[in-house]
C-alpha cells in the first residue's frame, strides 16, 4: 500500500470515528491501527524477527552458527549462549582446544562448561558476529540456549502475548 493511500485511510477512518464520536469506536480504531502500524514497521524493518511460543511454552527457532543450522530455544535466565558438544562439533568448533573450566547451573544440574567464541551468529536477519558462548561436555544438555550474549546485543527485544520479537540495531 503506498503511503498516500494509507495516509487516506488513515484520515477517512479518524474523520469517521471523530464524526461518530463513540469512545468505544474511537478505542477500537486506535488499536486496529497501532496493530496496523506494528506490522508496517515489522515487515520494513530488515533487523527484526518475530517468533511464536511454541505448545511446550518455549520460544524455540533455528539459528545458523557459523553457517550451520541448529535449533536453540530463547533462555533469558541464561548469562551465555550455551551450546551442546555435538552441535559446537558440527559447526566446526576447535572442541579439543577448549578448557571446561567454567562452572554452570542447568535445569539437569551443575555442570563444568568451556568459553568460546562464536565467529557469527544468525537469528533470520539478525547477525551478531564474536558472539560470546559456552560450551557443555557431551551428553550434558540436550538443547542449545540464545541467551543473554546474544540478546544484549540487540537494540530490543519483548514479549507480547505468544510472540517475541527481536529488534537489531539499524
Amino acid at each position: 500500500m503506498s503511503r498516500a493511500r494509507f495516509a487516506l485511510l488513515v484520515l477517512a477512518v479518524t474523520a469517521g470515528v471523530v464524526a461518530y464520536k463513540d469512545p468505544e469506536d474511537v478505542a477500537r480504531v486506535s488499536d486496529t491501527l497501532s496493530a496496523f502500524m506494528r506490522e508496517r514497521a515489522l515487515a520494513s524493518s530488515p533487523r527484526a524477527v518475530e517468533i511464536r511460543r511454541s505448545r511446550n511454552g518455549e520460544f524455540a527457532l533455528r539459528a545458523r552458527i557459523n553457517g550451520v543450522v541448529a535449533p536453540m530455544v530463547v533462555d533469558t535466565g541464561a548469562s551465555s549462549v550455551v551450546l551442546t558438544y555435538e552441535t559446537a562439533k558440527a559447526a566446526g568448533l576447535p572442541l579439543e582446544l577448549l578448557d571446561y573450566n567454567v562452572d554452570l547451573e542447568t535445569a539437569g544440574g551443575h555442570t563444568r562448561a568451556a568459553r568460546l567464541t562464536l565467529d557469527r551468529l544468525a537469528i533470520g536477519r539478525l547477525v551478531e558476529r564474536s558472539v560470546p558462548a559456552l560450551v557443555v561436555p557431551h551428553g550434558q544438555m540436550t538443547t542449545n540456549l540464545l541467551g543473554m550474549s546474544f540478546l544484549d546485543r540487540l537494540e530490543s527485544w519483548e514479549v507480547r502475548s505468544d510472540h517475541l520479537m527481536l529488534r537489531g540495531y539499524p
